[in-house]
């Protein structure tokens, strides 16, 4: 119980290892603020165990940078382990935040001969969990068989336990296709084959419109994606214009304002798809007419409902703040307050903690989204 430096240190990752995390935090900072700039390797490596307990309470509001300059230091004093640990931490972090492009570039810096077996299992946790975002089914199939054989060397069941449940997600199906057939599940093996098939694709996991590589983003405008996807749905035949008024704008009873309206958004619509297909009025209502592509479908998340994103994140299993998860998916705090809250009223999530303390879990509901195709920054497709 002393005060110095190393005993709070030490300390701090006893608290952490028996899972009070807030109490480990306070005094891993108490031990880097102890340790002072004279000793800054001591420094780095209790700034490296902070932010693994960050990692695991989901508090992503810190900065990578302080995990980047840490790691740095490290690598100069000659830590090359703790080093490449540090390395594995800050790409967990962006690839939760959904920053892939830089996640693969510090993996790629990481040295994987000195990072001991548990380290090694998370790395490569890390290269599926990119790869399933990419939706390489191949490369993430390597990574987790690279993950399993790794957590068998460390013979660590918690570790074990973690592979095994990133297994599952991986050949739980991924989303939906639909298409004038009716529905199917897919896996991401066949998410993959679906993109590269040059079908005309609504995608409603990611809110774009797609053929081949040309992709047309739709995520802020959900009128529009929300009529396209009726059109795709049904593709050859046409969609009654009471059917779209009732899908894009939910009127129930139709006036000529909402008629206006359609007449508005179906011209924007027509305009923003120009380079995939076309929109074409019909006696009744409208019909989708693809400029190349022969095939029509629709890819939608597992199991529709309102804030499937909150529930991706939260079917991890962690608890989650509303600021990581409003981080996570690139929208203000009070947007994922909202949608934590009408969840809460569904009994689909809980809350636990208050304040700046409080967080937020997914009840046991079966069939929720799963997280394998969320929008990543910088990734359109």
């Amino acid at each position: 119980m002393r005060d110095d430096a190393p005993a709070l240190a030490v300390r701090g990752i006893a608290m952490a290892q028996l899972g009070d995390l807030t109490r480990a935090k306070e005094l891993l900072r108490s031990a880097v603020r102890a340790f002072g700039p004279k000793e800054p390797v001591a420094r780095a490596r209790c700034v490296v165990a902070e932010a693994e307990i960050a990692l695991v309470s989901r508090d992503l509001g810190r900065s990578s940078q302080m995990v980047k300059a840490a790691r740095a230091t490290l690598a100069a004093s000659g830590d090359r382990t703790n080093a490449a640990h540090a390395g594995y931490l800050e790409a967990r972090h962006l690839l939760l935040i959904g920053h892939l492009d830089e996640a693969e570039a510090v993996l790629d810096e990481v040295d994987v001969n000195v990072l001991p077996h548990p380290s090694r299992v998370g790395r490569e946790l890390v290269m599926a969990g990119i790869a399933i975002r990419r939706i390489r089914a191949g490369s993430a199939r390597a990574a987790l068989e690279r993950a399993g054989r790794a957590a068998e060397d460390a013979r660590i069941p918690a570790l074990a336990a973690e592979v095994e449940q990133a297994v599952r997600a991986f050949e739980a199906p991924a989303a939906r296709s639909i298409t004038r057939d009716g529905e199917r599940l897919l896996r991401l093996d066949e998410v993959e084959a679906l993109l590269a098939s040059g079908t005309l694709i609504v995608d409603a996991c990611r809110n774009v419109v797609r053929a081949g590589t040309t992709i047309i983003p739709l995520a802020t405008r959900p009128v529009l994606l929300s009529l396209v996807r009726a059109l795709a749905e049904v593709w050859p035949a046409d969609v009654p214009r009471e059917a779209l008024l009732k899908r894009a704008f939910r009127a129930l009873h139709a006036d000529e304002t909402h008629r206006a309206r359609l007449r508005v958004e179906i011209a924007r619509l027509r305009e923003a798809i120009k380079p995939l297909a076309t929109l074409s009025a019909t006696r009744d209502g409208f019909v989708l007419q693809p400029r190349t592509a022969i095939e029509v479908a629709v890819l939608a998340p597992p199991v529709d409902g309102d804030h499937g994103e909150v529930l991706a994140l939260l079917g991890d299993g962690e608890a989650w703040s509303s600021s990581a998860l409003a981080l996570a998916l690139s929208v203000s705090t009070r947007t994922v307050q909202r949608a934590l809250e009408e969840l809460a009223r569904d009994s689909r999530v809980e809350a636990f903690g208050r304040g700046r303390a409080r967080r937020w879990i997914a009840s046991s509901v079966p069939g929720f989204p799963t997280s394998l195709l969320l929008p990543a920054a910088g990734i359109s497709g």
